[in-house]
């Protein structure tokens, strides 16, 4: 693993490093310098310089002005030189226009807007203009636009709400893994944010790495955010999550590996009933379980246990379970096989009626594949195709 210097670390965890000013620098050159990196993250934000025109937002024709003002003045160029990654300063012409040493509230008497009660030109206190906190909110809403598609996404927010609620997901600080890659999804101010494309990497402010994103949200709107800006959002953002993947880590295994606890067996089944319609569709009729202690104990009395139909059993198939929670696995397994599941009610031996949910009308080798696709995470992008009996791609 490289060496990386702590700027570089911050850098790989979305966090802005700025860096820190001369202490021989005199306020007026701090100054220049603050306005100056405004001016930068709003370029990082936007891909483009700052534009003054009456269409545009204030802060925008406030960084705009404020760049033509630096352009003017050899003295800012000079100062600002090797700072200026973005070649913003370059074609620099010093010439007549505005004062050389004009502050926010004289740009802000050009560009005709009223100061706040303070009167002390804070561009952050101004009537009639929202702060920047909520211009960059209201920037993200408004930059997002209909997703055409949705269809194509839609199910993968409905499967990530539902494997919520089983627990086969989990959700967990964003500042905890702060990597954000393609398929990656999240919680962003109460919204379900989906990863769908990632553009090629290239080098930001500061050397550090960042890349387009196409961004899909849960109210069927996206937008073409940078990655770090996402990964900002999500650091400011106290309840921004990353929703984990359904399956994480190894789940079923040949052999054991030293240090493993056994949590378990999947088994499958079929039922011996004389029932005619099992009779007729008996070796596409399977009953998918997850015991803890023995399978044979388990099964053993079938044919008093209404969970197994009343009738004897035939045991098809078992897969030792280890370091995993077995009941989620089997929730799992049930919803992912929703679709053929087997309405059945039979009256228990009180003749109150009961209706087992762990029978579904599919064949062996679906279920056999499901597992392996559980196996390798692969399972997210499959869904069980009931008209062809097939687990098909999603």
């Amino acid at each position: 693993m490289s060496n990386l210097t702590n700027e570089e670390l911050l850098g790989e965890l979305g966090v802005d490093v700025f860096a820190e000013k001369k202490s021989a620098l005199t306020p007026r050159q701090e100054r220049i310098i603050a306005g100056f990196e405004d001016i930068q993250r709003f370029v990082e934000e936007h891909g483009r310089q700052p534009f003054n025109g009456q269409d545009r937002d204030i802060f925008e024709r406030i960084y705009a002005t404020r760049l033509d003002q630096i352009k003017r003045q050899k003295d800012c160029v000079e100062l600002l030189a090797n700072l200026d990654h973005q070649k913003l300063l370059d074609g620099s012409d010093v010439s007549e226009g505005l004062p050389d040493d004009i502050d926010d509230e004289d740009i802000l008497n050009v560009l005709g807007v009223e100061l706040g009660p303070s009167g002390e030109g804070d561009i952050t206190d101004l009537q009639h203009v929202k702060t920047r906190a909520e211009v960059r909110a209201a920037e993200e809403v408004a930059n997002r636009k209909r997703c055409d598609d949705f269809d194509r996404f839609k199910p993968i927010f409905l499967e990530v709400q539902q494997d919520l609620k089983l627990d086969v997901r989990k959700t967990v600080p964003f500042k905890d893994e702060a990597s954000v890659k393609q398929g990656d999804l999240f919680f962003l101010s109460g919204q379900i944010v989906y990863v769908a494309e990632m553009g090629e990497m290239f080098q930001a402010g500061y050397g550090r790495p960042d890349s387009r994103l196409r961004v899909i949200y849960d109210n069927g709107t996206e937008s073409d955010i940078l990655m770090r800006s996402l990964q900002r959002a999500l650091n400011k953002d106290e309840n921004g999550r990353r929703v984990s993947d359904p399956v994480a880590g190894p789940l079923f295994k040949d052999e054991p590996s030293e240090g493993d606890q056994a949590s378990g067996t999947i088994y499958i089944c079929r039922s011996l009933s004389n029932d005619p319609y099992i009779n007729e569709h008996r070796d596409i009729i399977h009953k998918i379980g997850v015991t803890s202690g023995s399978v044979e104990t388990r099964i053993a009395a079938a044919e008093t246990d209404p969970t197994y139909l009343f009738a004897k059993v035939k045991l098809v198939a078992t897969y030792e379970l280890y370091n995993i929670n077995r009941n989620k696995l089997e929730k799992l397994l049930h919803r992912f096989f929703e679709n053929a599941r087997l309405d059945v009610r039979i009256q228990d031996r009180f003749g109150k009626p009961v209706s087992p949910r762990e029978w579904f009308v599919l064949p062996l080798d679906c279920i056999e594949e499901a597992v392996e696709r559980i196996k390798d995470g692969s399972i997210i992008d499959y869904k069980y195709d009931q008209g062809s009996a097939k687990l098909v791609k999603m």
